[in-house]
């Protein structure tokens, strides 16, 4: 909120009195969408129109996925498109099939011929979809002599955007790769306000933010807008396009309007008017894990909980007294409703709210057999508790940790934890028991994407956390423990970054430990921490690109 009122349900203002505490309130923003989505109606009839006539289409485009007398270009450019576009999950299969024979039959002898463009455009279908196609493949855009990049490149402006993109799919070890990502952006940079139409559109949008590290729900219809050419070469994928976006525009505006409801009934703004009012925005967080339609309860149940860490967090770090945050902090631990005597009263709503619907939610996956994912989400709501308490305590005490103490923490107030299981509990028996052990095994894919989770968030937010008088924060761990300027610290987190990415990516490649269905979300959260906190702190102050993108997909109008 921007303002704390006075005469709200159980909080007085901020204001210095004998019976009132000091609180650190933070005076956010208040949410700038109001009730706008609680008013809109599905009709299950015009969603079902949309599904029926998506078939044709689909079955079209199915046959040329799979039609053997097309050019293995052409069809690699095809697959391009239609993963840009957000429907690979309809042909998984398909698309695995035709993958398997040109991965199996691949030469780097056949990319001898080929351009920049080509050559970046098969790359990324591989990679985006677990193959691992060398890097070798763009050796020949390289002066053997000099060992830079050949001058001749730099007038292909497409082919220096999918070199550009292709690095970003890059792992340890692929040097060529570091460099291109390094090469190509300063020349994109040096000409995109030479450039016109889609291309320059294509340009500005890449270099704002490369299509693997973006929202893939946002990232396809900008793709879509951005990309006239190529989602209009065949006519199947232009009309399928057209009806998935209607479809999923109709299904997420009801999941929003019923998780803005259950916000609205909870009165969380009453009873904790000194929190972030961000339903939209961490909706859309959540969309960006996962947009398949399958997932419409995961992704409400997800919500919910994150916005229960919202009004945890908020009441940890802004509002509550270290003797208060230590008491709701035990009675988290507790997790019984006898606790309620213990805590402050202005939070004993948000309690009783937080275990009845952890109960129902659990109640109605035990039916299913898969009650051990909600227990796994609830420890790590309970871990976060212990984790914001320890925070807590160091600014209490002004303890400014060493960075591995930090990181050791830190890893666990990033909510990255608590956001990745709970977004495993409405997924479906594809979250096996193994999948489950997996997760709680700690894997080097979700340690380098938890890791940008935190760090991402701190080097956007540490001046605004160090202006409250939070001790905690990664850059003044870093600065303190390494004994390093500020700007050090910023760029070394900015590396340990780089180099996570680089593990995901490699995580993602096949043979993989679990299906790309459990990988998903892991990468990504990682995505979304990068749109939320890439320039600025998007959520707490979130007019940019979170409004920027609630508009294009809750708001706007879709292409005709």
């Amino acid at each position: 909120m921007a303002t704390v009122q006075a005469n709200v349900t159980g909080i007085k203002a901020n204001t210095k009195t004998s019976a009132e505490p000091v609180r650190p309130l933070a005076n956010f923003p208040p949410s700038v969408w109001g009730d706008r989505f609680l008013s809109f109606s599905l009709d299950k009839s015009e969603l079902e129109r949309y599904a029926i006539a998506m078939e044709k289409p689909k079955e079209d485009l199915r046959k040329l996925i799979v039609d053997p007398t097309m050019d293995s270009n052409e069809k690699l450019g095809l697959i391009y498109s239609v993963h840009r576009l957000g429907l690979t999950y309809m042909f998984l299969q398909e698309i695995e099939s035709q993958l398997d024979k040109l991965f199996n039959e691949f030469s780097l002898q056949d990319y001898e011929e080929l351009d920049l463009y080509t050559t970046s455009i098969n790359f990324q279908v591989f990679r985006h979809l677990g193959y691992k196609l060398p890097c070798d493949v763009f050796n020949k855009f390289k002066d053997a002599s000099s060992g830079t990049f050949k001058a001749s490149i730099t007038s292909d402006v497409r082919g220096m955007l999918g070199l550009y993109e292709s690095a970003q799919l890059r792992i340890r070890g692929e040097k060529i790769l570091d460099e291109a990502s390094v090469f190509t952006e300063a020349k994109l940079k040096s000409v995109v306000n030479t450039l016109e139409g889609n291309l320059a559109q294509q340009v500005t949008q890449s270099l704002r933010r490369p299509f693997h590290q973006g929202m893939p729900m946002a990232e396809a219809r900008l793709y879509f807008s951005n990309y006239e050419k190529e989602c209009s070469t065949y006519d199947s994928l232009l009309k399928l396009a057209k009806l998935h976006f209607k479809y999923l525009e109709l299904q997420q505006k009801e999941e929003l309007r019923i998780v803005s409801k259950w916000w609205k009934d909870m009165r969380f703004q009453e009873t904790t008017p000194y929190i972030r009012d961000r339903v939209p925005e961490i909706y859309l967080w959540i969309l960006g894990l996962y947009f398949e339609p399958r997932y419409s309860l995961a992704r409400i149940i997800a919500t919910k909980i994150t916005l229960f860490l919202v009004v945890l967090d908020d009441t940890y770090d802004a509002y509550a007294t270290i003797e208060e945050i230590r008491l709701l902090t035990d009675a988290i631990n507790k997790w019984d409703m006898s606790a309620m005597e213990q805590i402050p009263e202005y939070i004993r709503p948000f309690y009783k709210i937080l275990l009845d619907e952890y109960a129902e939610i659990e109640k109605k996956m035990a039916k299913e057999g898969r009650a051990n994912t909600v227990i796994a989400s609830k420890e790590a709501f309970q871990d976060i508790a212990r984790g914001y308490l320890e925070e807590a305590e160091w600014t209490n005490s002004g303890y400014v940790a060493s960075f591995p103490e930090y990181m050791k923490n830190g890893l666990i107030t990033s909510a990255y934890n608590v956001i990745s299981k709970s977004a495993l509990v409405g997924m479906g028996e594809i979250v096996s028991e193994d999948a489950l052990a997996w997760y709680e095994s700690h894997p080097k894919t979700l340690q380098a994407s938890e890791l940008i989770s935190r760090l991402q968030d701190d080097v956007m937010t540490y001046q605004f956390e160090r202006e409250r008088g939070q001790s905690a924060t990664g850059v003044d761990a870093y600065i303190k423990t390494y004994g390093v300027s500020e700007k050090e610290a910023i760029d070394a987190l900015k590396i340990m970054i780089e180099k996570a990415w680089k593990d995901i990516n490699e995580g993602c490649l096949k043979p993989r430990q679990v299906s790309m269905d459990l990988l998903a979300p892991i990468l990504n959260l990682a995505r979304m921490i990068d749109v939320v906190y890439r320039y600025d702190d998007g959520f707490t102050f979130p007019g940019k690109t979170l409004k920027e993108y609630i508009n294009l997909l809750f708001v706007g109008s879709l292409p005709a």
